[in-house]
């Protein structure tokens, strides 16, 4: 499959991370299936890191989510190895086993146990994957592992990805410098639960796996859980922190610490930038769009509408055609299923008022309104006039390019 043109929306520059003690990394080419580039990584913690995870809530999960599924609730971890190019999902007995082996070369690559490896593949659906590829090649990466730099790690996850994603944090806790890292990839099938992606957290902020978890749990559904790109969730989704504890402050092991807010609302910005690099990034992708749905009778049936609005190729087709349909909005907003009165509803593109009390707004400005839709960035604001709930989901339009991109993706 031929690379396809980084998207419109790619970042000007990267974030040069800084290391994140307790944490080395190596990335490798194992020809899974994309040539002449980087699609293995092997990173490695300190003894005593503590894990936690997101993982997909599909039904037909990969061998590698059910593998750290499975390892999670150890709450501890030593190494990580992802592989882009094959999702190692739908692949029965042979899966199993895939992981499993890979998890001991791993281990015996790194000097620890199997069940402290995590694992995570993306890629083909229902393509075997030979774990042969991984004897060797993680033995070379943990004779090479580095500290940085941070972007070689984000280059090597990629699948369809235009370009890496990688975010990071740098806080003060007591006094002492806490660093967060991200890395992601995600381009398409991406949807809530939990939007379809991988993603790979490090901190150096000594923390106890259970709070860790909890933060991480709270804090994707504002991040990654409330981004769309065309309504599909994957099997392989996979979003794993892990914190070395070697930052020279007391441990957080509790939520009713005032330090869990802290460094949560750091965590927090680091998922929510790595979710928008995802969007902005989404296969054929132009315009990046955020849906806000205010005067819902809750929060979560404000959400509810936003992703019907999100999720709906009428009204993503519209966006990329430049074309201020707001009917297709008021179409998304009646077939949610959730409480909405017509003759109360507002919508606003950007600033500008469109629709209000049922009917095209007093005043539109059709002109103005078309205008405001050639931006890359836009907004789409609907006021339900029913209560205090509200909710945002971010997208992005749907191009000929997502048709291009997923009608020759196995070739």
């Amino acid at each position: 499959m031929a690379a396809h043109p980084v998207s419109p929306l790619a970042p000007k520059t990267y974030p040069d991370l800084p290391p994140v003690r307790g944490v080395r990394f190596a990335t490798a080419e194992a020809g899974i299936k994309y040539k002449n580039r980087t699609d293995v990584l092997l990173m490695a913690f300190d003894e005593g890191t503590a894990a936690a995870g997101v993982l997909t809530k599909s039904k037909c999960s990969s061998a590698a989510v059910d593998w750290c599924r499975a390892n999670l609730p150890g709450g501890k971890a030593r190494g990580l190895v992802v592989n882009s190019g094959n999702a190692n999902a739908f692949t029965g007995v042979k899966g199993r086993q895939s992981v499993e082996m890979t998890a001991e070369i791993a281990a015996r690559a790194l000097g620890c146990a199997g069940s402290d490896i995590f694992l995570a593949s993306t890629g083909v659906i229902g393509e075997p994957l030979d774990a042969n590829k991984f004897s060797g090649v993680l033995d070379q990466c943990a004779a090479r592992l580095a500290d940085g730099p941070w972007i070689e790690p984000a280059k090597a996850i990629m699948t369809t990805d235009t370009y890496p994603k990688l975010s990071g944090a740098v806080l003060e806790i007591d006094g002492v410098e806490v660093i967060i890292n991200g890395i992601a990839k995600g381009s398409g099938m991406i949807a809530p639960d939990m939007a379809t992606m991988l993603s790979f957290v490090v901190t150096d902020m000594p923390i106890a796996a259970d709070v860790l978890q909890s933060l991480l749990a709270r804090h994707v559904q504002t991040s990654f859980n409330a981004i769309t790109v065309d309504s599909d969730t994957s099997t392989s989704d996979t979003l794993l922190a892990f914190a070395t504890g070697k930052a020279g402050v007391d441990p957080i092991t509790s939520m009713d610490d005032p330090r869990a807010e802290v460094f949560g609302a750091a965590l927090s910005d680091v998922l929510f930038d790595l979710a928008i690099l995802v969007v902005r990034d989404g296969e054929g992708a132009t315009k990046q769009v955020t849906v806000n749905v205010e005067g819902a009778t809750t929060d979560q049936s404000a959400f509810r509408i936003a992703k019907a609005i999100a999720d709906s190729p009428l009204v993503k087709t519209a966006i990329a055609g430049e074309d201020a349909n707001w009917g297709r909005v008021v179409m998304a907003v009646g077939k949610a299923g959730e409480p909405a009165d017509r003759d109360k509803l507002a919508i606003r593109f950007g600033d500008l008022l469109v629709a209000k009390d049922g009917e095209r707004a007093h005043g539109y400005d059709e002109a103005a309104t078309s205008a405001y839709m050639k931006g890359e960035d836009l907004e789409v604001t609907v006021s339900l006039g029913l209560g205090e709930g509200r909710a945002s989901v971010y997208t992005c339009d749907l191009t000929h390019g997502y048709i291009e991109i997923n009608g020759d993706y196995r070739s």
